[in-house]
Order: C-alpha cells, then structure tokens, then sequence
C-alpha cells in the first residue's frame, strides 16, 4: 500500500510518498540525499516517546541525534525555536546534512523554519505524524512559528527534500486529533473537488474507524490537491490562497482561545469552513443548502462545526474582526476571504462587507446562549 505524489518546482521538486510501513524503511527512503550517514532528528515529547525508538531502528546504519520539544502549540514560538537552531549548531549540523521533522505540524513547521535560516538554509526531511500534517503542512514548503500578535507570522518558504507520510502512525492518534485533521481533508473537497467532498460523505466514516484503504486514499488525493496549487503558486500570490479556506476565521478563533486546548487547529478549520459557507450563502454567492450540507457532514463526523462548540469565553463580534485584522492574508489593509460558490468552487476576495461579516458573528455568538 504505497502512493507517490511529486511536487514539482523546477529544481525545488520532492516526492510526497504515502503508505504503511514507511518508518521501517526511513534510513533506505532517506539514504539517497545524504552526503555521510547522519541525520538530526526533531521531534516532540509525544511523538518520542511513541515512535523515536522505531524510526531509529528504520534508519539502520544512519547514525542519528535526536531531540525532544514539548508538545502542544505553545511551543511554536521563539523559545523552543532558538533552542532547536542551537541544538542543531551544537550537532555541528552542516548545509549539506539532512534535518529530519519528526511529527505533527508545530514540529513541522518549527524544524522547517530553524532548517530554513541555519547556515543560511540546510535540507530537511518531514515525516508527519498526525493526519493535519500529512495532508496540509508537510507539504508545500510554508514554516515558521506563532508571534504574540497572531498565528504563523514569523518563517520562510522551504521546501522539504522528501516527506514520508507512513498512513499506519495514524492509529495512535486520539480520536480528538484525528478528526482535527480531518478538518484540513475536508477542506480539499470543499475548496476544489466537489467529487472528493461526495466521496467523504460516504467513506470518511470508516475512514476514521481505521479503513487503510480509505486513510490511503483521502491522504493521497489531498496531498495531490496541495501539490497542484503549491506547483502554480508556490509563494501565495494567487491560488495558493485557496488552502486557506476557513483560515481567517479559524486563526482569529485560535488567538481568541490562546493556542490552547480549547480549540485545536483542524477543529478551527472545520468551523471556519462552516462560517465561510454560511458567510458565502449570505452574500447571494451559493445555495442555502451548501452550508447546511457542510454542517451536516461535520456533524456526522463528530467534529466541532459552531462557535457553540468551543468552550468558555469568546470575544465579542467586533473583537474576532480585529484579531482577523492581524491574519497573514490580509492585503492593502484589507481582510482576504475564501468564499465559496458552491461545494468545491472557492474563491480569494477582498469584497466582504463588514456588517455582513459582523452579523454572522453575532448570530454564531448569539446561539452560545
């Protein structure tokens, strides 16, 4: 059970490869870019104490290094940052060495961003570890970390060399998490693939009951999905803004409830997907029935899908638009929106009335009782 998907940039170009039993075979994956027989490992405490030891034993005769951030999003920040650019310098880590991204999407995207600027930029490796990172941020070259002012303001564009995205790691993930990724997947079929979206409905169920043949498809076709926009906008000057569908409401809903535990990230995005539609259909661009199937579909997944869904104390309307207003996608002082015209037909405006926007806040709030 293996799937290759390639990222083609010119001379930028990796394979994404997706399947079971690729943490075996890590050092035989890996041992074609090596100069000497070595990689630094980075992954976090969680993931260590799961999967160090097997990925140690795949890489056979690769000597490895490895170390142990804490897990959870408060760790991608400047902290744990300069402590993995100064552990990688204390391993006398070289250009030409390899960095290996050993788990979800903090440890991806912070090891991509410390690989990015050590020694002006070393190679790295990602193997993800939760079903967010194999289908969105292990793939497509975006790294960095949180700054007190918003999510993701700080990093570079670098893409990785390879990314092993061994499907068969999913089965220790919580539940919770699981469907956090699932988030990110949906978000594939709704943003450009309504045939994609159809075939969710009917096997994302089993999906999440551990069906590898479901898990290998649903991965695979949206890592192929990001790999085509990535290809055609590889620095978010155009279409690669599709992907963040549901993003601008989501990272407003994350700085709200303090990167914590209150909100995960592909929980965000699946109720910013919801906002997203809904804000659409109020706008006149889409049916009233393509929110109600995007909530539907959530619900049947037992996912997070309203604001009422998030515990504890929210800001007020006026409060989530200012934190929107410090969102990466905003462009001349403008906020930037995917919309949608229907189930798998998104689109980047600027042209979002406010008191629309607001008014579908309020009602969202309104119904937290």
């Amino acid at each position: 059970m293996r799937n290759t998907v390639g990222v083609e940039l010119g001379e930028r170009s990796y394979e994404v490869r997706i399947g079971t039993g690729l943490l075996e075979t890590a050092g035989a994956e890996i041992a074609p870019l090596l100069r000497r027989p070595r990689v630094a490992v980075i992954t976090d405490e969680t993931v260590g104490a799961l999967h160090l030891e097997a990925l140690r034993k795949g890489l056979g005769d690769i000597e490895m290094v490895s170390l142990a951030l804490p897990a959870g999003e408060a760790t991608k920040g400047w902290p744990q940052f300069t402590r993995a650019v100064e552990w990688l310098l204390e391993q006398k880590v070289e250009r030409k060495d390899i960095v290996v991204a050993f788990g979800g999407g903090v440890i991806g995207d912070l090891v991509g961003f410390a690989a990015a600027v050590l020694r002006r930029g070393v190679r790295f490796v990602q193997i993800p570890t939760s079903l967010l990172a194999q289908v969105d941020s292990s793939v497509g070259g975006k790294t960095g970390i949180n700054a007190p002012q918003g999510k993701n303001l700080i990093g570079a564009f670098h893409q990785p060399s390879l990314v092993l995205a061994d499907i068969g790691i999913l089965d220790t993930l919580p539940e919770r998490d699981f469907l956090a990724g699932y988030g990110e997947v949906v978000k594939y079929g709704l943003l450009g693939d309504t045939a994609f979206f159809d075939w969710l409905e009917a096997n994302a169920p089993a999906m999440a009951a551990g069906d590898k043949d479901a898990r290998l498809y649903a991965v695979t076709r949206s890592v192929q999905m990001k790999a085509e926009i990535v290809a055609r906008d590889e620095t978010e000057e155009g279409d690669r803004a599709l992907l963040n569908l549901g993003h601008t409401f989501c990272h407003a809903l994350e700085k709200a409830t303090g990167y914590s535990d209150r909100l995960l990230h592909g929980e965000g995005v699946a109720i910013g997907c919801a906002l997203a539609f809904e804000l659409s259909q109020r706008l006149g661009l889409c049916s009233q029935e393509a929110p109600s199937r995007v909530r539907a579909h959530l619900r049947d997944m037992k996912m997070k899908v309203d604001l009422s869904d998030i515990p504890g104390e929210l800001p007020d309307a006026d409060a989530l638009i200012e934190l929107m207003g410090q969102d990466k996608k905003v462009l001349d002082g403008k906020l930037r929106f995917i919309l949608a015209r229907g189930i798998g037909e998104a689109f980047v405006t600027s042209d979002v009335p406010r008191d629309v926007l607001k008014t579908v806040l309020v009602e969202a709030l309104a119904a937290r009782g």
